[in-house]
């Protein structure tokens, strides 16, 4: 409602001696001069600019007769001040302006500037008035004077005798004595008058009192602490008075009134202020609220503020201002909800944590509009004892001005059917709804954003981003122009859109349009200065509605302005009214108006286009009179048209009526009238009559909604799906929190229950303030203050005194709140679960309803499980069946109990159901996160065998999906639960690190090659995975104990049996995926499995599953061997120059790929250089790419044009090692050869059809990897099968060498060559594009049946591991891959830790493997 915003000013008083420092600061009713007392001195402050005008000086002589200055009082239409001074007197005191047409300031303007015109008004707003002040009358009321009060021409004065003096303003008592208060009767209220007691104590005085006009009377506050209300009986002041009082106030300080509410707000000696209002009817004081700080928010500070004293309400009575005598001061809104505190967070502590001294407030004014707040500070108790050094002037009392925000609510309350918030400060406005594209700024994510925090973006409506979007505010600079004559301003009102602003000032009014930013002004300036604004204004469409005076013809007027034509009195339709209208509000097409005779005024507002002009016409429709019901025209706070109503739409005879005009909102002082239209009468069918006449139903006499009521927001959108939310009605309360006006809706369209009503009023709080509703998105928005601290920046002890140290800064932060969960449980606790459930389907689509369901659910299970006595009816069985109802329950029921403390837990799963059972359901439901979140609700309410035996479930679930992350914390979870840390996740052991996740960063960002293996690196190294892989086999060397051998057996069981499953079903993509994922042993596995899991049972099914598995292509051969590809579709298999085409092709390609392979075997450089290989170039990359003239060239430089998407493929699918440069040379090569080579026809058919036989490089990769690995364990039929795939004769070769150096088992050869007849037949009959790379290999093969005739059996069960180390440095590269096939194992374990290397080559390997798999896979070539 009103924020502070950045630091106070603080205003330069003449220096002089303690004595002369202000201690009193009283501002005149219009706000514009400001009377500040010293001891001995007045002075007039003139409020913008914030200067001196004038002083008087109070000769030593006198001012010892009269005594210090204490008080002051203005006339009503601030000519006379009136001054009560200690020892009785009163001093009148005249402002003149002597000078005639001079001024304090002047501005100077250059010529020819349009300034210069003589404009009405224009001196006496732009600069402060030159005044004098003179002493006029003295008048002795020979008694101490305590308060002092303006009350219509007189002044009414209390002294500490006892007496009440009622003085004229030209400083003569009015002939009458003085009243005695002890012969003023009291009583509790009116109706006992004749039985009322009197004060009857000699001493009792009045120590404060503020004259009410709504209520024509005064509050008052006696000496001894009691407080009441003193009215008069007849019209005028005289000796008949008559006093209420309320029993239960005895520690009464000081009072303040608010006139538009009619509430009286008495400050304690407690600390806390007690605000009373008159009852209607009895005229007894009735409590209506209190205004008190509480020890959950302020624990340290709650009850120590002291006294309360002073309490000031603001202009426009919205918002109340309290200090306390310990120092610091709050803001309310009116009902009671706390707005700002000083006594806690940066106010109150520096950032080292070190309390600050709380400012004392000596005296306090409202500055004009309430956008200042006047304080006079003194300083804890310095004020007495003024330090000698000039920098300590903070410390004097002195006077500060503190600015607030405030939202346009409090004053224009037409806006309450916007969607906006707007804000308006003392020249800028403050929107939320500014450009979704304004950026976000780090600093303002700040605490005070509650559950909303995730409604910040990502929404599907356009209009809830934007209004949400970002925490900044969008801010406009109200034109300087327009202030300077208009200021200060007055009202403010922003379209439907939140595309245009309207503001209005002192004259005339002024918009702005968010889409062109510019400010459109009155190009007459007189006619600008010749409209006062009194009843607000408002938009309809592209119009500007407003209520105004015309001062020339003396006229009240309704105009209405086109904003897209210039602003000008020629383009407005002008309207005469009867009285004077105090506030205004559109509905639709119609404008309904309150006028100061108490009546309301609906007009029907309508586009007409006159020729070139577009103006809109009005038309009066009905008059209201609400006289009997108001008892003071200033006591309305707001009124609006709304199409709520008591009946819903269902039960009308004519729907149509549903959405008119149905009832007028009035809130009187706080109490929200409500008045129908009669539809008892006979109803006028709508053909039979023009249109206008339906409206023109009278209305019932009106019924009281709801009391306290400060804002209502209603809308006359309309939606189907949402109803509830669009057709109800809500209401502010302050401190209560919020209400809704909630229709109720038979399901299916059923006639309703008689005896159900259609309407229910359910109350729900909120932590925010609300200035705005968002109907259809269930939120509430508001704004809160935030506060910086800059003290960190003075370190000096000098500057510790700076404002900048002692107060932060204030911001506005923009927020919101969820509250359909308040909502949802209110229907809940009555019993309307089916309103409930029908309410939250229409919400279910919202991005934020998951977490309504869980805040529901976590309040209730607070506030129940920590209730201290049993609870009768509880809520939380009604809340869990609900959440049932929604797919989301499981999700909900954990989510809220991660988040809530195990002791509840109990308790809500008493409610929601046995976890095991919600663990299952999520299981069958495939929602294996949420399962695992069950799991450690399991592992803490159940013994370690019950939540084993789910994770067992849950693992191997996951497995089967590919879950992987969820597969690494069901391995740890599991190893927990053996190693007895079930309480705590298990600390990892530092080996196992390079493998986990984490261990892959370092590689991420280095190009590693992936179809090479280690170049550099004896192929040996790569067991070393076998004592980093996270689940370690049955070795238990890492675990000290039993339990955890036991466990990693047990995990290792299902990994195994997982891997063997998948091996059966040939799906080896996912195996590869499997074994880096979760870090496999995959090699040593298979050297246990060769014989059984990892053989291959039917080459021909392995064959074809591997190709659709990775995705590559069945071979194909065309048609002729140049001419064109394919004849008539058909391939011709048996000619023997296709065989040849084929052959040479593959050739070709496998030339490269055999030197490719051999690298891959992990040749060491010693080795590389040594063996035949050296003769063609260093790497083996170079041949790749820049090799010969012959077809491979093409291979190569397509390679990297084929996959532009990811970076990766070009590192790997050119091997970058450091003899290579990719940049220098291998591109040029490549270039050079598009430009130079004239490719004819067939060789574009050889590329095209190497290409066309090839499969994703990715798959290439990961081939080449399981190719890689399947050599390693000795699977030598599962390299068989890749090697057909790649089509690569170099492989068959390799293996063949393989067979012929190391005793192979016979079972093994013996199906590798049934495999391959099985390949021959199904490639003869099915895929004759196998048949010339059959033919290639055919010499192998036949080697292969000799190798297999001549094979010993009993060598069959040799061990495996039969090479030795000296073989390494054989010349010969087969022997050495050979060897390091089989010899890895037991080298690896005896290699210890120094061949991490080798090992983080394979893992890398395999990390890649599968990051290529997800495709979101970063490389950098470095």
């Amino acid at each position: 409602m009103y924020f502070l915003s950045g630091w106070p000013k603080r205003l330069l008083c003449p220096v002089g001696s303690p004595a002369e420092a202000p201690v009193h600061v009283q501002s005149d009713p219009q706000r514009t001069l400001l009377a500040v007392l010293a001891a001995a001195r007045l002075s007039i402050w003139y409020s913008r600019p914030s200067v001196l005008i004038v002083t008087y000086k109070e000769p030593a002589k006198s001012s010892s007769q009269f005594g210090s200055y204490k008080q002051a009082e203005w006339r009503p239409d601030s000519t006379m001040i009136a001054v009560s001074t200690a020892n009785g007197y009163i001093l009148f005191f005249h402002i003149t302006s002597t000078r005639g047409d001079k001024y304090l300031y002047e501005p100077v303007y250059p010529k020819g500037s349009p300034q210069m015109k003589g404009t009405p008004h224009f001196k006496e707003e732009q600069c402060a008035p030159a005044l004098t002040l003179e002493m006029r009358k003295v008048l002795d009321l020979q008694a101490p004077i305590t308060s002092l009060q303006s009350v219509l021409e007189d002044l009414l004065v209390a002294t500490s005798d006892g007496q009440l003096h009622l003085i004229h303003w030209e400083g003569m008592t009015n002939g009458k004595k003085a009243i005695n208060l002890s012969t003023v009767p009291f009583s509790l209220d009116l109706q006992s008058s004749r039985a009322g007691s009197f004060l009857g104590f000699a001493d009792v005085h009045i120590r404060d009192m503020e004259y009410c006009a709504t209520l024509d009377g005064f509050a008052v506050v006696f000496n001894d602490g009691k407080v009441g209300f003193i009215t008069p009986m007849s019209s005028r002041f005289t000796s008949e008075l008559h006093g209420v009082w309320p029993q239960d106030v005895v520690d009464g300080t000081c009072v303040a009134v608010n006139n538009k509410y009619r509430l009286m707000a008495f400050g304690c000696a407690s600390g806390s202020v007690q605000v009373y209002t008159i009852d209607n009817t009895t005229g007894a004081m009735l409590l209506s609220h209190k205004l008190e700080l509480t020890a959950k928010q302020y624990p340290d500070i709650w009850n120590k503020t002291g006294a309360v004293k002073l309490v000031r309400w603001s202009p426009d009575n919205s918002v109340v201002m309290v200090t306390w005598e310990c120092g610091g001061f709050s803001l309310w809104s009116v009902f009671g909800a706390q707005l700002i505190c000083t006594l806690g967070g940066d106010f109150a502590y520096r950032s080292d944590g070190t309390k600050k001294d709380p400012l004392k407030i000596n005296s306090m004014s409202w500055g004009a509009e309430g956008y200042h707040l006047w304080v006079i500070s003194g300083f804890g108790s310095q004020n007495t004892e003024i330090e000698p050094e000039p920098k300590s002037i903070v410390k004097q009392p002195g006077i500060l001005l503190f600015q607030f925000i405030k939202s346009a609510l409090t004053i224009n309350p037409c806006m309450s059917n916007q969607e906006q918030v707007l804000l308006q400060g003392e020249d800028r406005l403050y929107l939320n709804c500014g450009e979704a594209s304004q950026t976000q700024n780090p600093r303002s994510s700040s605490v005070h954003y509650k559950p909303s925090s995730l409604a910040e973006g990502g929404f599907e409506s356009q209009s809830l981003s934007t209004l949400l979007g970002h925490r900044h505010w969008h801010v406009v600079q109200i034109s300087s122009t327009y202030l300077e004559t208009n200021w200060p301003i007055r009202f403010s009102a922003i379209d439907k859109l939140g595309q245009n602003i309207a503001v209005v000032g002192k004259f005339g009014f002024a918009h702005y349009s968010l889409l062109t930013k510019k400010w459109k002004l009155f190009g007459n300036i007189t006619q600008e200065q010749n409209m006062i604004v009194t009843g607000g204004l408002a938009w309809w469409n592209d119009f500007i509605v407003l209520a105004c005076y015309n001062i020339s013809d003396r006229q009240e007027e309704l105009r209405v302005y086109l904003r897209t034509s210039n602003l000008d009195n020629a383009f407005a339709h002008i309207t005469k009214a009867q009285a004077e209208s105090l506030l205004l509000s559109v509905f639709r097409d119609m404008v309904v108006v309150f006028r100061a005779d108490c009546s309301i005024c609906l007009y029907s507002i309508e586009k007409k286009s006159e020729g070139p002009n577009t103006t809109a016409g009005i038309q009066v429709l009905q008059e209201v009179s609400m006289s009997r019901y108001i008892p003071h025209p200033f006591l309305v706070v707001s009124v609006t048209l709304t199409s709520v109503s008591t009946e819903n739409g269902i039960t009308l005879k004519m729907p149509q009526q549903a959405r008119d005009a149905e009832s007028i909102m009035l809130n009187l002082a706080g109490q929200l009238i409500m008045m129908q239209r009669d539809r008892s009468g006979p109803q006028i069918r709508e053909k039979d009559s023009n249109p206008n006449q339906r409206k023109l139903l009278p209305f019932c006499a009106p019924v009281v909604l709801a009391q306290s009521v400060e804002n209502v927001w209603t809308t006359c959108r309309a939606n189907k799906q949402k109803r509830h939310l669009l057709e109800a009605l809500w209401l502010s309360c302050g401190g209560a929190g919020m209400k809704v006006w909630l229709p109720l809706f038979p399901r299916d369209h059923r006639k309703p229950h008689s005896f159900l009503s259609q309407r229910i009023m359910l109350p729900f709080h909120i932590n925010i303030y609300p200035l705005a509703v968002l109907f259809e998105d269930a939120l509430v928005l508001g704004a809160v203050n935030d506060t910086v601290l800059y003290d960190s920046l003075y370190t000096r002890s000098s500057a510790r005194e700076q404002l900048e140290v002692l107060f932060p800064f204030c911001v506005v932060e923009r927020t919101s709140q969820i509250y359909l969960h308040h909502i949802l449980r209110q229907l809940l606790v009555r019993n309307l679960g089916e309103q409930a459930l029908l309410l939250a389907q229409s919400c279910s689509a919202l991005p934020y309803f998951p977490h309504v369901l869980e805040l529901m659910l976590h309040e209730v299970l607070e506030e129940e499980a920590t209730s201290r006595e049993p609870i009768p009816d509880p809520l939380l069985p009604t809340v869990a069946k609900f959440i049932t109802e929604f797919p989301l329950f499981l999700q909900t029921v954990v989510h809220c109990a991660r988040k809530t403390e195990y002791a509840l837990w109990n308790y809500l799963f008493a409610a929601v159901g046995n976890p095991k059972d919600l663990f299952e359901e999520c299981l069958m439901a495939q929602d294996l996160d949420t399962a695992a979140s069950y799991l450690i609700i399991l592992q803490n309410m159940e013994v370690p065998a019950v939540s084993r035996q789910h994770a067992t479930l849950l693992f191997n679930t996951a497995l089967e999906q590919g879950k992987w992350d969820l597969c690494r914390h069901m391995i740890r979870f599991l190893k927990a639960i053996g190693s007895g840390e079930s309480e705590t996740p298990p600390s990892t052991p530092t080996a196992q690190e390079p493998s986990s996740s984490g261990g892959f960063e370092f590689f991420r960002n280095r190009s590693i090659s992936l179809s090479q293996s280690a170049d550099n690196v004896p192929a040996s190294k790569f067991s070393l995975q076998k004592t980093l892989s996270m689940p370690s086999g049955p070795s238990g060397k890492r675990w000290s104990k039993d339990s955890d051998c036991a466990e990693n057996m047990y995990i290792d069981m299902m990994l195994w049996r997982h891997a063997r499953r998948l091996l059966e079903e040939v799906r080896l993509k996912d195996l590869g995926c499997f074994a880096a994922q979760l870090g496999f042993e995959l090699i040593s596995w298979l050297c246990k499995e060769r014989t059984r899991a990892a053989r291959v049972d039917n080459f021909v099914i392995a064959l074809k599953r591997l190709h659709k598995d990775f995705l590559w292509p069945l071979p194909i051969i065309p048609a002729s061997s140049l001419s064109s590809p394919f004849k008539n579709g058909k391939l011709r298999t048996g000619s023997a120059s296709l065989c040849q085409v084929g052959e040479q092709l593959l050739k070709s390609q496998s030339a490269d790929r055999f030197i490719n392979l051999e690298i891959d075997a992990g040749l060491s450089n010693v080795q590389r250089s040594q063996s035949w290989l050296s003769n063609i170039g260093p790497t083996h990359h170079e041949i790749d790419t820049a090799s010969s003239q012959g077809p491979q060239m093409q291979d190569a430089f397509l390679s990297p044009l084929s996959n532009k998407g990811d970076e990766c493929s070009i590192g790997s699918a050119t091997d970058l090692t450091e003899s290579s440069s990719m940049v220098d040379g291998d591109w040029t090569v490549v270039d050079e050869s598009f430009s130079t080579l004239s490719l004819t026809q067939s060789e574009l058919e050889h590329i095209s059809m190497e290409l066309a036989s090839k499969g994703p490089h990715k798959s290439q990769v990961q081939l080449r990897y399981l190719l890689h690995i399947f050599m390693e364990a000795g699977c030598l039929d599962w390299c068989i099968v890749i090697g057909l795939i790649l089509r690569e004769s170099s492989i068959i070769n390799q293996i063949l060498v393989i067979i012929q150096t190391t005793e192979v088992d016979g079972e093994m050869l013996q199906n590798i060559k049934t495999g391959l007849h099985a390949v021959d037949r199904w490639a003869s009959a099915d895929c004759p594009g196998y048949k010339p790379f059959l033919n290639i290999i055919k010499p192998q093969l036949q080697k292969l049946s000799e190798i297999t005739e001549e094979q010993v059996h009993p060598e069959a069960f040799q061990p495996v591991t039969v090479g030795k180390t000296p073989e390494q440095t054989s010349p010969r590269a087969e022997e050495s891959r050979g060897s390091s096939g089989h010899g890895s194992i037991p080298q690896g374990e005896v290699g210890g830790s120094g061949m991490v290397s080798g090992k983080e080559e394979n893992t890398t390997r395999a990390e890649e493997e599968e990051t290529f798999q997800d495709g979101t896979y970063d490389c950098c070539v470095s």
